[in-house]
């Protein structure tokens, strides 16, 4: 795998329009409202690989897919 498969939980949400900044997407992870493939997350650095399930504020979104 290489370091372009990888993206962070925040940046991903302010890559597909969830939030405008990574201050935003800060306090929605902080806050308890992100889920990474079922379960609460809560570090905003959390990395992502591609199929992972990232759902909140009622959109479910997966990784590498759109």
């Amino acid at each position: 795998m290489t370091e372009t498969d990888v993206i962070k939980l925040d940046q991903f949400l302010k890559l597909k329009g969830i939030v405008q900044t990574g201050g935003q997407a800060k306090l929605l992870i902080q806050a308890g409202e992100v889920e990474v493939n079922g379960a609460v997350e809560t570090r905003r650095g959390r990395k992502l690989v591609k199929g992972d399930r990232v759902s909140t504020m009622g959109e479910s979104l997966t990784v590498g897919k759109g």
